[in-house]
């Protein structure tokens, strides 16, 4: 498995935006994420396809740890949050 620290994660709906993501990227067929401590992992991986990993969660609002925490970022996870507790529901 790969890993990544990521920021931004609040919830379980968090969670679940961020499975679902991670999951429609080409290559990525396993996933898990542990909410306490903001870790995301997948399965093995390409370097190419773990960049495009990376850049979809920074897109999600949820950049990895070390990197730029915007505004924006924050907003973003915010909507994916409420997203995730959404799908979550129905």
């Amino acid at each position: 498995m790969k890993t990544i620290n990521i920021v931004n994660l609040k919830c379980n709906g968090c969670v679940n935006t961020v499975k679902k993501g991670m999951l429609s990227i080409d290559g990525v067929h396993e996933v898990e994420v542990d909410l306490e401590q903001s870790i995301v992992s997948i399965n093995e991986v390409s370097d190419e396809v773990f960049t495009q990993v990376k850049a979809k969660l920074s897109k999600m609002g949820y950049p990895e740890v070390g990197d730029a925490n915007t505004m924006l970022h924050k907003a973003k996870s915010v909507v994916s949050c409420a997203t995730g507790k959404m799908s979550s529901e129905a």
